[in-house]
This record gives structure tokens, C-alpha cells and sequence, in this order.
């Protein structure tokens, strides 16, 4: 029972001591100019919208293309956010599921990088196509401008699905009067050296290189 009534003092005592230290701190009129200081303006974004190579697969955050491509645009004093909107093992049909929730705020551009996974699981490409499509309407419906990355099918798809996969990413740039980075992993891809053990993902060096590849075609886009 002693020890039960110190507890509740103790409790006690220390409730009181809180409130006399607010009390205390809401009478010094000098300690309120600080909470009244205006925040810091929110700036517009730039929606980094892909798959594992967006995300930054098997890299530590600071070295994924979203996070390299934030620094080279302060460096050169563009003012925008980069949002990281990448999903690993994203297919388009899932970018199409959750684009909207992704264009929230003042979102100017997206970079769209999907259609690697379906590319890589041989969907028809006609169905990948009707996906992005879907995706850069919903963006540019929203303010956004598009910078669409296109992918390349590996050899071993064959020479006429490779052929589709190619023009399709062209054909949606001219429909939607999007830019076109023509190749995504431009000096990246096949070169063991600038990619991770799997051959797939870029390794960090690599991923700089992907950053010039985005900068060299977004940069004419913000200084319109």
C-alpha cells in the first residue's frame, strides 16, 4: 500500500511540474514570434512513376535514380521535389491501379518507367500499350507533363516482339505528345560492370548513368 501511494505522489508531482512549466513558457511573450514564423513554401514535384528500376532495387536509398536525379536538380537550382513513386514488380496494369493516388499535390512532370515486367513475362504488347496510354491520359488530365522511359525486349524474345515492344513507346509518345527517352537504360544495359549480380538492375554506378539518360530530356522540360 506504501508503495502504491509513493507511486501515485510521484505521478503527481510530476503532472504538476509539467503544467508549471507551460505555465511558465505561455507567459514569456518572447518564446511566441516562433511559432508564428511562416513555413517554408511547399515545392511543385516531379512523380518518379516505374517499377524495381525506379525504386531502386538492391541500392541503398541515397542511390536510387530518384534520390541522384533530386541532387543533380538542386545542384543546377531547379526547385522541385522528386517523388520516389517506384514499385517493385510492377507490371503497367498496376501502375494503371495506382496512378491516381500518385498524382496528388503539384505535381508537374511525370516519368513514367513501366513495361519492363510485362516485357520481360512476354504480355502482349498491345495490352502494355493500353495501359501506359491509360496512365499518361490520367496524368496529363491532371496538369502533369509526361516524360515517357522506353524499354527494349531482350534478344531472346525474338526479333518481331522485339520490334512491337520498341515502337510501342514510340507510338505513345507521338499519340500523347509526350517526351521519349528512347532507351532507359542507354550504356547501362548488358554491361556487367554498371549492374547488380542479376544482371537486370543497375548497381549504383549505373544508376548515374540512368540519371544522365532522365536529366539530358527532362532538363528542355522545366525550362520551358
Amino acid at each position: 500500500m506504501k508503495k502504491f501511494l509513493l507511486f501515485v505522489i510521484l505521478i503527481l508531482a510530476a503532472v504538476f511540474a509539467s503544467c508549471s512549466n507551460q505555465s511558465t513558457q505561455s507567459s514569456e511573450p518572447a518564446a511566441t514570434p516562433a511559432a508564428s514564423k511562416a513555413p517554408a513554401k511547399s515545392l511543385p514535384k516531379i512523380v518518379a512513376f516505374g517499377d524495381s528500376l525506379t525504386a531502386g532495387y538492391g541500392l541503398d536509398p541515397p542511390e536510387n535514380y530518384p534520390s541522384v536525379l533530386q541532387k543533380r536538380l538542386d545542384a543546377d537550382g531547379f526547385k522541385y521535389e522528386v517523388v520516389n513513386a517506384g514499385v517493385s514488380g510492377d507490371t503497367s496494369a498496376g501502375g494503371v491501379r495506382r496512378i491516381d493516388w500518385a498524382m496528388e499535390g503539384d505535381v508537374r512532370v511525370v516519368i513514367l518507367e513501366l513495361g519492363a515486367n510485362d516485357i520481360l513475362r512476354f504480355q502482349p504488347v498491345a495490352e502494355m500499350k493500353k495501359n501506359l496510354s491509360q496512365i499518361i491520359l490520367r496524368a496529363k488530365t491532371k496538369g502533369a507533363r509526361v516524360l515517357l522511359a522506353g524499354m527494349e525486349a531482350p534478344t531472346n524474345a525474338g526479333p518481331e516482339y522485339r520490334r512491337e515492344a520498341r515502337e510501342a513507346f514510340i507510338d505513345l509518345a507521338r499519340e500523347h505528345d509526350a517526351e521519349l527517352i528512347p532507351f532507359f537504360l542507354e550504356g547501362v544495359g548488358g554491361m556487367e560492370r554498371l549492374n547488380q549480380p542479376d544482371g537486370i538492375h543497375p548497381n549504383a554506378s549505373g544508376t548515374k548513368i540512368v540519371v544522365e539518360n532522365v536529366y539530358k530530356h527532362l532538363r528542355p522540360m522545366l525550362e520551358k
